[in-house]
């Protein structure tokens, strides 16, 4: 099945070059790690209220800037990352090179993406509320739509990364027939998230030290996966490269 193949081609990105991925991430992952990390010092859950209060001064600042840098660290991952494997744009050390133009540009991509999903998903909820008898299957239907969107718009992530433009005319084309390979790439990445999820279900502490720990290594797994799955798609379904 070719969404296997993606998905598998897209793994073996990351572990048979995980020297280069470590070096395109670690960094820039430590500083989200670092927002979590105080995330989980400030939540009544984990410490003391009277030790740590969410609303304490002492975190509010520190997040605030910590939860800004994540989110431009992580655009910095996707779009170095995408470079790497396009372009081989190799990072001098542990820092990949700054792109501001390309960062900023997959910002703006990624909210017109979710806005574009939004509306997507906001007209499947009236046809849900219109037939009562799908509602059993609404948070299922809603995460395998919106992933099958995701994966079909979401070449011109990578294409913004490496300096070409696609519409979102010109990805729903480039995907056009792809439909059974985004679907089971869609279910496949829903299937995986569910089963790193696993331990701490069963665990049945969200908020121990140990699960934050956990949640930490396999969400880096998940991010660079991800990026890869854009890269693969767009590599094979835009430029024509082969992955088997």
């Amino acid at each position: 099945m070719k969404g296997w193949t993606i998905f598998t081609h897209s793994v073996r990105l990351v572990l048979s070059n995980l020297e280069m991925a470590l070096r395109v991430s670690l960094v820039l992952y430590l500083l989200q790690a670092a927002y979590h990390v105080m995330a989980f010092m400030a939540a009544p859950e984990a410490a003391e209220p009277s030790v740590f209060a969410p609303s304490d001064p002492v975190f509010d600042l520190p997040l605030l800037l910590l939860g800004l840098g994540t989110i431009v660290s992580s655009l910095w991952i996707a779009v170095a990352w995408h470079r790497y494997v396009l372009v081989e744009e190799m990072p001098a050390g542990w820092l990949p090179r700054w792109h501001g133009d390309k960062i900023l540009g997959y910002l703006g991509r990624s909210i017109m993406l979710g806005l574009l999903i939004f509306l997507v998903l906001a007209v499947t909820m009236v046809v849900v509320v219109v037939l009562p008898a799908l509602q059993a299957f609404i948070m299922p239907g809603l995460v395998l739509a919106g992933s099958y969107f995701f994966f079909r718009l979401g070449v011109m992530l990578p294409a913004g990364a490496v300096g070409e433009k696609l519409s979102v005319a010109e990805c729903w084309s480039a995907t056009r027939d792809k439909d059974g390979a985004i679907v089971v790439l869609a279910v496949l990445m829903m299937a995986g998230t569910f089963i790193l999820q696993v331990p701490s279900l069963v665990s049945g502490n969200l908020y121990s030290p140990i699960t934050l720990v956990y949640n930490l290594v396999t969400g880096w797994f998940a991010t660079m996966i991800g990026v890869s799955i854009l890269t693969t798609l767009y590599g094979h379904y835009v430029q024509g490269r082969s992955i088997d």
